[in-house]
């Protein structure tokens, strides 16, 4: 049986980085993963480098690219004739960015001497771990294990998936052409996304989305906004709407699924060339450990830890998408880090109340902290500061005019407890304010600061003089 200081159970941005860092550390280190290609090789990196979060931004900017030559080059006194997209050459360069990537994530374990286990890891008594490699199966051991197996698609049985008609997130990343109807079940981040993607590529989308509420963990203004400027690019987002059947059929050659959805106390019916089932995701528990092993989860199948991420078993941790807080890559990273420091003698927590959450659609949208209704509901007094992108130099030009910044400061204190950003580059901005709030920035502390003239990010600099009524480039209240 191998030994070794920590093994690690999955090789996704929670569990890779936590094994990079425990072998800098001086840790004897194994990190256990499953994840293989067509060729049988190994593709650390879970499902955000394989099927999730990278490849899905690589689609992205590719039809942003198509769209702005389709629809605004013009503007700029650009010709470009006919435009058209060849989406295999599209899914190439997603193939590769993938594949470097991933062969990145190898080449940091040979440096920093990390034991790459190819298998399905399952934890057994006694911090054994049993690593399933096609008919093989062999034991490791650790002092520390910890547990990072991630996340997979929810499924419904309203829309069971097959493969082809009807997909999971990972199946809608590889359409070898626009669906002419595309219906996405749910309309949040990844419908949004994938939904955004192949509108952009030629599809009529259709979203629908149970809950009565666009987007209800974003701030309500913000969200409003969205909703808005979603529709202006052609998503037709149906909320209230929760289906309740499907059927495949058949119109000569062409396979279509039929579509059945309650909307209001009404019936209403879709035909799709594909369908998106985007309803959430759940943690990768099932035969992660032995019956045997008295691991503790929770209702909704997360494993059980304390701020340390420690489970109720002694020297057995879990992290990221498998327990408690929001299921993103960076929350899951920042643990992996936290859990190292914590084996190897030098306990570390991280800041659970400034993660920041970010849609990758055009206009972006990202937020740290607080939301207005959640201030309202919790009683705390707070100040509000608001900028218009439409009156920020940089996004004229960039013809990015749409979107606002948002700071919420404590009324008494001015510490800034939530911001919400809707526009270009959201996803790069809300870094400043992350940064502010981790040193309990006040409005003011941003308002002195001095910002780059002409940039996006001076949006935030005004914003954060609304709070005090005092905005340059706006019409204040």
């Amino acid at each position: 049986m191998d030994q070794f200081d920590v093994i690690i159970i999955g090789a996704g941005p929670a569990g890779y980085v936590c094994a990079i860092r425990c072998a800098q550390l001086g840790l004897k280190t194994a990190c256990v993963d499953n994840w293989q290609d067509e060729n049988n090789k190994p593709r650390p990196g879970g499902t955000c480098l394989n099927a999730g979060c990278i490849p899905s931004k690589v689609l992205l900017e590719s039809s942003e690219y198509y769209y702005q030559l389709l629809h605004q080059a013009a503007d700029h006194g650009i010709k470009t004739g006919k435009v058209s997209i060849d989406i295999n050459i599209m899914m190439q360069r997603k193939h590769k960015i993938v594949h470097q990537l991933t062969s990145g994530i190898q080449q940091l374990f040979k440096a920093n001497g990390v034991s790459m286990i190819t298998g399905q890891g399952r934890l057994l008594a006694n911090k054994v771990v049993q690593v399933k490699q096609h008919k093989k199966t062999h034991l490791l051991q650790a002092e520390h294990i910890v547990l990072a197996s991630g996340s997979r698609s929810m499924q419904i049985p309203s829309a069971p998936l097959d493969g082809e008609q009807i997909v999971d997130s990972r199946g809608a990343l590889s359409f070898t052409r626009a669906p002419e109807k595309l219906v996405v079940i749910g309309a949040g981040v990844i419908g949004l996304e994938l939904g955004s993607v192949w509108r952009r590529l030629g599809s009529k989308v259709i979203l629908l989305e149970a809950q009565e509420q666009f987007l209800s963990m974003v701030d309500r203004q913000i969200a409003a906004q969205a909703l808005t400027y979603f529709k202006k690019c052609g998503l037709d987002i149906r909320l209230s709407s929760r289906l309740t059947a499907s059927d495949i059929v058949k119109k000569g050659r062409k396979r279509e699924v039929k579509l059945t959805y309650q909307q209001n106390g009404e019936t209403g019916h879709l035909l799709a060339d594909k369908v998106l089932v985007a309803v959430g995701r759940q943690p990768n528990t099932q035969h992660l450990f032995a019956d045997e092993v008295d691991l503790l989860l929770d209702e909704r199948g997360r494993i059980h830890v304390d701020k340390y991420c420690r489970t109720n078993l002694p020297g057995i941790y879990a992290i990221g998408d498998v327990v408690r807080g929001p299921m993103l890559a960076h929350k899951g990273s920042e643990e992996g880090m936290a859990v190292a420091q914590t084996i190897a003698g030098t306990p570390s927590v991280i800041n659970t109340d400034v993660i920041p959450s970010v849609v990758y659609t055009l206009p972006e949208i990202a937020w740290v902290g607080k939301t207005e209704q959640q201030l309202q509901t919790e009683g705390i007094a707070y100040q509000s500061g608001v900028f218009p992108f439409s009156a920020n130099g940089r996004a004229k030009a960039m013809q990015a005019e749409q979107g606002m910044v948002k700071i919420l400061a404590q009324a008494q204190t001015d510490q800034i407890l939530g911001v919400h950003i809707i526009g270009d580059g959201a996803s790069e901005l809300i870094a400043q304010a992350v940064t502010g709030m981790e040193f309990s920035a006040s409005a003011e502390d941003i308002a002195r600061t001095i910002f780059a003239h002409p940039t996006l990010s001076e949006a935030i600099h005004e914003a954060a003089m609304a709070v005090d009524n005092r905005a340059i480039h706006k019409i204040n209240n």
